[in-house]
């Protein structure tokens, strides 16, 4: 195994964090900015508003997309042991 191997396997373990993870970051971040907006125009200042939201959309998308995210993780996990034969010999 050499260094461009590494880089290639650490590159593609970052590729697939990024599209299991960005969803949910992207929703997170979509629904804080509403809250926020929404807070700041009716001068309401209360904490647990801005977590109830993010807490029930990101349940949400985690019920939808779940299934899509276990799916690419166990693809990747799979590819990746079964070149593990041909990391270490090639």
């Amino acid at each position: 195994m050499n260094q461009d191997t590494v880089i290639s396997l650490a590159g593609q373990a970052m590729t697939i964090a990024l599209e299991v993870a960005g969803p949910m970051l992207l929703l997170g971040l979509v629904i804080g900015l509403v809250v926020s907006l929404f807070q700041a125009v009716t001068q309401l200042q209360e904490q647990a508003l801005s977590y109830i939201p993010k807490i029930v959309g990101l349940a949400i998308l985690l019920l939808l997309l779940g299934p899509w995210m276990l799916d690419k993780l166990v693809n990747y996990v799979i590819n990746l042991y079964t070149s593990i034969p041909t990391l270490i010999h090639g």
